[in-house]
């Protein structure tokens, strides 16, 4: 960020060629890393119960869909794990070496997972190999949202941190976009049986032109001298945790509770909702598929509402606003959804995006502002890993627990609707950071003055 633009009068300041550059390599970033999460999530929820739970399937189907669903939140336990190695390695290696492993991996254990034998072909190995690779999946995206949150917001202007914040943000509807789309495709040129037998594999492989893509524009953009912070951000993440923890400890734990709210009902729109309509509803798969597609529409363009919202009126009070959205659209979601009408059901999710987006778009630039440079990387990945296990990692999983057991759907809004009491109490006890400074100019310059040789290089795009 130029002296310049962090003194203009906000929502003037012009941006200049390299933060464009690096929001778009934040954008590729966060959506290559949620297609590869949602295509998986979703094929749990379709597929992948009869394929690789056969025997489970067999006997009780209900059981097999909880089992996979359970293991949709196997991989955020790794995140963590992850963020630590990620940010440790990144130091010794190179930020260009770790972010093109991660993504290299990620891509990597998404397209093994499109080619897996089914149980039928090697028994249990299958499940096995099935659960490892989404070990990896988890592992591997455990340090990308924080860094790349961490690039769009230090490089924004002060008074547009929350619209540039929310261009990490976005990754998530974009990418589920196009996960749901792909799939809608498949579902609409395949029979179901086609689909059942190799059609769901086409959406994993897939992957891997969306990794050369990322590649590629990663690899334009590090040679822009805007990313040499993100080299100073490798750097504070190989901080001991003990002194994150030490300082810290409320803000980390602050930052999982705001999010476990926005984590949980988006995780019931990217996973749940697809499984309960097409399955025990019986409505139209496809049309549920294009329906959630174009609900993913409105959750890209109320997140890059909210973070431009929040530079406005507050961090904090758009977050109070989006989850008091989500709390009373709880109850009517269902009672439409429940309709069978795929009409009313675009409908239901669609507004649900609207509280989904509120509460989203501000969270990069509220958690890069409620940590100090020195801990900023470690707290901001923990925190969000964190909040990720408690909020979305499981909540297919629970609905479908409530589900099953009290026969009543709308069991499932009361538990998000707990949860958003609890992420709107975290986010207010918070309190308001909009404005907060970075010091990332103190930062940058101290880096230059210990690392001179590594600054120059750098500045050459080496």
């Amino acid at each position: 960020m130029s002296a310049g633009s962090a003194t203009a009068p906000a929502g003037r300041e012009r941006v200049s060629a390299e933060e464009r550059k690096v929001l778009a390599a934040t954008l590729a970033g966060t959506t290559i890393e949620w297609y590869d999460f949602f295509i998986y999530a979703q094929a749990a929820g379709l597929v992948l119960a009869p394929l690789f739970l056969a025997p489970v399937s067999e006997d009780s189907p209900g059981l097999a869909t909880i089992i996979s669903l359970a293991t949709i939140g196997i991989s955020f336990l790794f995140r963590p794990l992850g963020a630590i190695v990620a940010g440790r390695f990144g130091d010794r290696l190179g930020r260009k070496r770790m972010l093109v492993f991660t993504l290299v991996l990620m891509g990597a254990a998404t397209a093994l997972i499109g080619l897996l034998p089914t149980y039928g072909q090697i028994g249990m190995a299958a499940p096995a190999l099935l659960i490892a690779l989404r070990i990896l999946q988890g592992f591997s995206a455990g340090g990308e949202w924080g860094g790349a949150a961490l690039m769009s917001v230090e490089h924004a202007p002060v008074g547009r941190r929350g619209l540039f914040g929310a261009y990490p943000q976005i990754g998530v509807p974009v990418g589920m976009i196009l996960a749901t789309g792909v799939l809608w495709v498949l579902t609409t040129v395949t029979t179901p049986e086609q689909f059942q037998s190799w059609g769901w594999r086409i959406p994993f492989l897939f992957s891997v032109v969306l990794i050369v893509i990322g590649y590629l524009i990663r690899r334009a953009v590090e040679e822009s001298p805007a990313f040499q912070e993100m080299r100073l951000r490798r750097k504070e993440s190989s901080a001991p945790l003990r002194d994150l923890f030490r300082t810290n400890t409320k803000e980390v734990v602050l930052a999982a509770l705001i999010f476990i709210a926005n984590n949980a009902a988006g995780y019931l729109l990217i996973a749940f909702f697809i499984a309960y309509a097409s399955g025990t509803l019986e409505m139209p798969r496809e049309s549920v598929l294009l329906a959630t597609t174009l609900a993913s529409f409105g959750w890209l363009a109320f997140t890059m509402y909210g973070g431009a919202l929040s530079d406005r009126i507050g961090r904090v009070r758009t977050f109070q606003i989006g989850y008091a959205l989500v709390f009373v659209w709880m109850i009517p979601l269902f009672l439409l959804i429940d309709t069978r009408n795929i009409w009313l059901y675009g409908v239901a999710l669609f507004l649900l995006t609207v509280g989904l987006g509120l509460s989203y778009g501000p969270m990069s630039a509220m958690y890069a502002e409620m940590f100090p440079v020195a801990v900023r990387y470690s707290g901001v990945s923990i925190g969000y890993a964190l909040g990720a296990i408690l909020g979305g990692a499981f909540a297919p999983l629970i609905a479908e627990v409530l589900l099953q057991s009290t026969g009543w759907s709308g069991s499932i809004g009361v538990y998000i609707m707990v949860l958003c009491v609890i992420s709107f109490a975290a986010v207010t006890a918070a309190g308001e950071t909009r404005g907060n400074n970075l010091r990332v100019a103190e930062a940058h310059e101290q880096f230059v003055r210990e690392h001179p040789d590594e600054a120059r290089e750098l500045g050459r795009g080496r």
